[in-house]
């Protein structure tokens, strides 16, 4: 689609594609188009004619999405375009407040960004981008529309300020966030709980739909004001104990007023639900304020209203239902309160001993009433959501060790109340009923239970009583287990089969394995019932358990998928591992690890595509038993293999017949899982080079060079070229130096060839997909990108290939591979680079092995890609990720120390240096035609020391030195800058921080000279962080060095 658009119906046909349509084809087209009209001079006329004139709400959409990354670019629009653009989209919404809400979000964010980014412009000495209060307040006085337009600016002003952009320096952001909170954000909160005090003050009419959004939207606005990242320190949310609010201590007078609290306790009870869960999260932030906001008498007051507003809540049973992710609050509260019975050392009675069990007794009968409920009205079943109920059991397991012999005894009521009926039930079995699914949802909740509270041995002090009754427990499962394994596949239940798993798991690691030496008193009663005498006999029972499940429950990938979990648990300490190969069940897993046995290692299309992982973990599992006891016995690894190799055959002779193409895809898929797990297991040299001579001696060059074919096929298949990536980086690792062959072997030679022609392949074809959507970009191409360069960076770092002789020889798979790494990169957005942590985390790590062991070819990349790799260099220099930012500090050392050492022997080179002195000379051309790139990486790392939380100092200081060395008059530009932007008394301060770091630093790049700057840089981030700190009247926005 070409942009040239002459028409408005052009740009709304454009718009249907982008967001309604449904052809793929179409939609990218439409997504290219959009960039070119986003660069494009004419963007604002035809922005604004969308807006004027277009008939759909899209077709303004798509404005507002142009506008926002038109003025989000790093090189902005000029200050007076950007008023003009704001002004207009005011007064836009300010005529049209009846817009689709999508369109109006749309339209504010671009106020938001606009008024960010330009929060320090300067116009006739005022700040001309800090109006915005003044201009919401206009809105306040209009229709409920204007005022919820209004309300909304201010919201999403509010989260853009708070919103970290990683594409721009932390540093900036935080300058821009600190002055917003010093001289904005308070007024904003006065606002919006004025505006609930109006609305509480009259009779609000929740019926009226507008009136019910503006109280919404004022509640949003409150939460975001206090939610705000008050001092930067960008707490992780999904941590429950980082909950401190750092009201800042301006605020404390809205805080010591009762009306404040009051006023949201009040909504809170005369709201419906929906709003009033809003109020109740205001609350939350209210009770999280920092303790030294308040001194002693005002803290105890503050605390004093808001416990009798929570006292009032909890006497009013009005919303109990609309709040069930209190339980896992409610358990942490009390797996904290008894872990720490221990350390009580108060003469006075806790009491936790009689309320515990009564805890334990309410959450055990709770789960079980549900099950009827949860059935007989069809509700959703808290069983499907495994992770929440993980996380349930738990925080529960604690809980239930204290007094244990009263939840013990309620458990063995329960379980044998709850297995007799069940038994009635199903003798005769007329098949599945309600009251069958309810009895087996209750024993389901059962099992996990008697797993958990057996598993809250490790959490808990526990005594030889314990242990027997732990036993009472577990004889009623392990007999649950053959009454279920008997009725197969007849009578089955998945969410029984998961809990039985559940505490097999549990079982394992409370009472089997290397912790356990003495004969525990679990065994008592199991032996007296079940014949099981102590963990051998255990252990037989896991395995017959595993095997049955494998035979039986092939199509239930979960149930499977657990089971190799628990199989791979098993299968990793070495003394269970000498104990399991002694049971025939595993030596029946390892004579017949076919389809044949085990269904889910069929190729039917009964199984999804991505069923096919958990093949990983069982040969994975398989492999290590096997290789107790192999030894070198090859002809034993060969019996092992016979599966796999009947199975390559046969892929051999069909693949380039008449074949069924989805037959075939589906045991390639399936082989490469298989061999990527025994891949994966195999640490050893000797055992490795089994599964090598396998490959690619015995049957070269046939098995590789297949796979190699299949990703040549199925290039734009990612369920079947990244099984078969993934194996191919498996082969390259260099683990326990398994690939450390012989002098006299080609065998690392040989695996590097096969490696570059799969990559080049992969590679050349992956790139004639085109353009991609964003949704497809990462699952089509960045992964399977990510793992060539994981695969490549095994390599160069595995020290089992010289490189040196494939250019000797004339071998060119050596520079083929390094090609396709440059034109997959060139494919890759540098945003796209950082937004993907597995593709950051493979291309940085081997963009270090590249500059560490082969620089030459760095130094000799065509300008523009030189360029593309430093850029990405400085902007992961700035990633919160420190493996990424670690990695870039290296690569940039190892680049800045070649440079350095060029230039200081430049000219004292013999002539047969010549040609490195040109390579070096033609770096030196190109950092002099581009200074601004290594004077901006120095700037980023001066300012990650100065200003920002360096978790990585000393890979920072590393490169730093030499960049200063270099750069000597860029280095001085910027400690002039930072020391004239602060008060004259700092000044002094600070230049004395600048002179102490260069002390006792030499001209070079010897490393003790690095060590000593080392050092320094330290002793100058501790000094300079004393001496910024805040005095309370200084605005931390002068301390910023970048412009």
């Amino acid at each position: 689609m070409a942009l040239h658009f002459q028409s408005l119906a052009e740009l709304e046909v454009l718009c249907t594609h982008l967001y309604i349509g449904t052809d793929l084809t179409q939609r990218i087209e439409a997504e290219k188009a959009l960039l070119e009209l986003i660069d494009s001079p004419e963007c604002l006329s035809k922005c604004q004619l969308l807006l004027e004139q277009g008939t759909t709400s899209y077709a303004q959409l798509l404005a507002a999405t142009c506008l926002s990354k038109l003025v989000s670019r790093v090189s902005p629009l000029p200050v007076e375009q950007r008023m003009d653009i704001r002004n207009y989209i005011l007064n836009y919404v300010a005529s049209q407040p009846k817009l689709a809400p999508f369109v109006i979000q749309a339209l504010i964010q671009v106020i938001a960004k606009i008024t960010k980014l330009g929060w320090f412009e300067v116009q006739k000495d005022q700040f001309v981008f800090r109006e915005i209060i003044a201009d919401v307040k206009k809105f306040l006085q209009g229709t409920v529309e204007h005022c919820i337009i209004g309300v909304i600016i201010l919201s999403e002003l509010t989260q853009e300020m708070n919103l970290v952009d990683y594409s721009r320096p932390s540093a900036k952001h935080r300058k821009i966030a600190t002055s917003f909170r010093d001289t904005s954000l308070k007024d904003v909160l006065v606002l919006a709980c004025s505006l609930l005090k109006e609305v509480f003050a009259k009779p609000l009419n929740l019926q009226d739909q507008c009136q019910q959004n503006l109280v919404m939207q004022v509640l949003k606005l409150v939460l975001n004001c206090l939610n705000f990242d008050f001092i930067g320190s960008s707490a992780d949310e999904s941590a429950d104990d980082l909950c401190t609010v750092q009201i800042p201590t301006t605020w404390r007078t809205i805080f010591l007023e009762p009306e404040t609290l009051d006023l949201f306790f009040n909504l809170y009870h005369s709201l419906p639900p929906l709003l009033s869960q809003l109020a109740l999260s205001c609350l939350v932030q209210f009770a999280s304020t920092r303790r030294s906001l308040f001194n002693s008498p005002e803290r105890a007051k503050y605390l004093g209203n808001l416990i009798k507003g929570v006292k009032r809540i909890l006497e009013n049973p009005q919303h109990w239902e609309f709040a069930p992710n209190s339980v896992h609050y409610l358990l942490t509260l009390w797996q904290r309160m008894v872990a720490s019975v221990p350390f009580v050392k108060s003469t006075e009675p806790h009491l936790l001993d009689t309320y515990a069990p009564e805890i334990t007794k309410a959450f055990i009968t709770s789960r079980l009433d549900s099950v009827a409920i949860v059935v007989r009205d069809h509700l959703d079943d808290p069983l499907d959501d495994t992770a929440t109920v993980f996380q349930q059991l738990e925080q529960l397991c604690t809980v239930s060790r204290c007094e244990y012999e009263k939840t013990c005894a309620l458990l063995v009521q329960l379980f044998d109340q709850n297995a007799q009926n069940y038994q009635k039930l199903l003798h005769p079995y007329s098949g599945v009923t309600v009251d069958i699914t309810i009895q087996e949802g209750r024993l389901a909740w059962l099992v996990y239970l008697v797993g958990t509270v057996v598993g809250g041995r490790l959490t808990y002090t526990s005594t030889d009583e314990h242990d027997a009754m732990d036993g009472e427990l577990s004889c009623r499962v392990f007999q649950l287990i053959s009454l279920m394994d008997t009725g197969l596949p007849r009578c089955c239940n998945e969410k029984i089969e998961l809990a039985i798993l559940w505490f097999l798991d549990q079982f394992r690691k409370t009472y089997v394995g290397d912790q356990l030496q003495r004969t525990s008193k679990v065994y008592a009663r199991m032996s007296e019932v079940l014949g099981i005498t102590d963990d051998n006999h255990v252990l037989e029972t896991f395995m017959t358990k595993i095997v049955t499940n494998l035979k039986y429950w092939g199509r239930y990938e979960p149930v499977i998928s657990r089971t190799l979990q628990f199989l791979n648990d098993l299968s990793v300490g070495y003394i269970l591992l000498k104990k399991l190969v002694k049971i025939d069940a595993v030596k029946f897993m390892l004579k017949n690890h076919t389809s044949e046995h085990f269904p889910f290692l069929g190729i039917s299309d009964n199984h999804s595509l991505s069923d096919f992982r958990c093949r990983t973990t069982f040969y994975t599992a398989l492999t290590r038993l096997l290789m107790v006891d192999l030894g070198e016995d090859e002809d034993e690894f060969e019996n092992f293999m016979l599966p796999l190799t009947v199975a390559f055959e046969t892929v051999l002779q069909i693949f380039n017949n008449n074949f069924k193409q989805e037959d075939v895809k589906r045991m390639l898929i399936g082989l490469a899982r298989d061999l990527r797990g025994i891949a994966f297991a195999l640490n050893t040299k000797t055992s490795y080079t089994m599964l090598f001579d396998w490959m690619l001696y015995k049957r070269y060059p046939t098995y590789l060079p297949l796979l190699q074919n299949a990703v040549e096929r199925w290039y734009g298949e990612p369920t079947c070229t990244t099984p078969i990536l993934k194996l191919m980086a498996e082969l390259m690792q260099n683990r326990s130096q398994r690939l450390n062959f012989d002098v006299s072997s080609p065998n690392g030679i040989l695996l590097f060839r096969e490696a570059s022609k799969m990559v080049c392949t992969y590679g050349n074809q992956i790139l004639s997909l085109g353009s991609l959507s964003k949704d497809q970009i990462y699952p089509m191409k960045l992964k399977g990108i990510s793992i060539c360069y994981s695969a490549l960076k095994s390599a160069l770092c595995g020290n089992y290939v010289s490189f040196g002789v494939f250019k000797l020889y004339g071998d060119n798979h050596f520079d083929n591979v390094l090609q396709a790494f440059v034109k997959m990169l060139l494919s890759v957005s540098h945003s796209d680079l950082l937004q993907y942590r597995k593709l950051s985390q493979s291309y940085y790590p081997l963009l270090e092995c590249l500059t560490q062991d082969h620089m030459s070819f760095i130094i000799n990349l065509e300008p523009p890609v030189l360029m593309y790799v430093l850029t990405s260099i400085s902007e992961g220099l700035t990633t919160l990720d420190t493996v990424v930012s670690s990695s870039c500090c290296t690569s940039l050392d190892y680049i800045v120390t070649y440079l350095f050492k060029h230039i200081a022997k430049e000219g004292k080179k013999p002539l047969r240096c010549r040609e490195a002195t040109q390579a070096g000379q033609r770096l030196l051309h190109f950092m002099q035609q581009n200074p601004d790139v290594l004077q901006q990486m120095m700037s980023v790392l001066m300012n990650t020391i100065v200003f920002e939380d360096c978790r990585n100092q000393w890979s920072v200081s590393r490169p730093l030195l030499g960049l200063i060395l270099l750069n000597e008059k860029y280095f001085s530009e910027l400690r002039a800058s930072l020391i004239n932007s602060q008060p004259l008394p700092k000044q002094e301060v600070l230049a004395q921080c600048f002179r102490n770091l260069m002390e006792g630093v030499e001209q070079n790049l010897s490393v003790k000279n690095r060590d000593r700057f080392t050092q320094n840089l330290s002793v100058f981030r501790r000094d300079v962080a004393e001496a910024l700190r805040s005095d309370g009247n200084t605005e931390p926005c002068s301390l910023d060095m970048m412009s």
